[in-house]
């Protein structure tokens, strides 16, 4: 448990993983019957873009940063109201002007998409990144906030009351069986609520990442990703969402959307999209 996000914060991952989530939220809430959402490794909530742990990367440079700059004209909607939601938070901290400053987590953006009547649950393992949590939503009703593992949560949590429900699955992958312990919990969570919509990050570095989509392939998910080139060896250059049971136009929207952040991440960022064999 030695994973802390304020590294990573607004980076290229981020961008893909918070983009989608946002459009998943926006989509979902359209009807009118109660929805619960679940983060299973949900972080610290929000993060300070100028803090020593993320100019230690400099990573959110490549990302966030770099995207909020990007012109306006042509802009697909799904870039756009992602952008908005992350100044609203950045707007919480003072005027906004220049670049991003802060940078909410998963737990911020699903905050700011509920509805009255909604339900969210929040786990975070790390003793330090959930008494941040904690303290970020302390005294919102609208939040439940566990310091706990969130791959048993996905047990001990589904099928939800409301029938209807949205799984973030974003593991830090320090252990060297992440990838076991992630497809055997999305196994039992999908058997437990096979109509949830699940959205599961992961990273694409090697053998494993491959192994890990084969075996996704039986629940048909929809795969979003984002390459980089020239990346350092032993940092991160691509990365995938696998959406289960993503809601009708989301596939239409991120087709809309990813090849445009592409061409504005920097030369040579590849987006790809692998749809559900029909």
């Amino acid at each position: 448990m030695n994973y802390r996000h304020g590294y990573h914060a607004g980076n290229f991952a981020d961008v893909l993983k918070h983009l989608a989530l946002c459009e998943l939220l926006r989509l979902l809430t359209t009807k009118d019957k109660k929805l619960f959402v679940l983060d299973t490794h949900a972080g610290a909530g929000g993060y300070d873009l100028g803090s020593s742990l993320a100019r230690r990367t400099g990573e959110a440079e490549a990302g966030i940063v770099r995207l909020a700059a990007a012109p306006r004209a042509g802009m697909p909607a799904a870039v756009v109201r992602y952008l908005a939601a992350v100044a609203a938070y950045d707007r919480k901290f003072g005027p906004a002007g220049g670049k991003p400053r802060r940078y909410p987590g998963s737990p911020r953006l699903v905050r700011a998409a509920l509805r009255a009547g909604d339900r969210f649950v929040a786990c975070e393992l790390h003793p330090e990144e959930a008494l941040a949590l904690k303290r970020e939503f302390a005294g919102d009703r609208a939040v439940e906030v566990r310091q706990a593992d969130g791959y048993k949560a996905l047990k001990a949590l589904l099928p939800p009351v409301e029938r209807r429900g949205l799984v973030l699955i974003d593991p830090p992958f320090e252990a060297t069986d992440e990838y076991e312990r992630l497809l055997r919990a999305l196994g039992q969570g999908v058997k437990r609520f096979a109509t949830g919509c699940y959205a599961v990050w992961y990273p694409v570095k090697d053998d494993a990442a491959a192994t890990f989509a084969a075996d996704l392939a039986s629940l048909k998910p929809l795969i979003l990703e984002l390459h980089l080139q020239g990346i350092e060896p032993g940092r991160l250059a691509a990365c995938a969402l696998a959406v289960i049971n993503p809601p009708w136009r989301f596939e239409e929207a991120m087709g809309e959307a990813l090849p445009w952040i592409a061409a504005h991440l920097g030369p040579g960022v590849r987006a790809t999209i692998c749809a559900p064999p029909a």
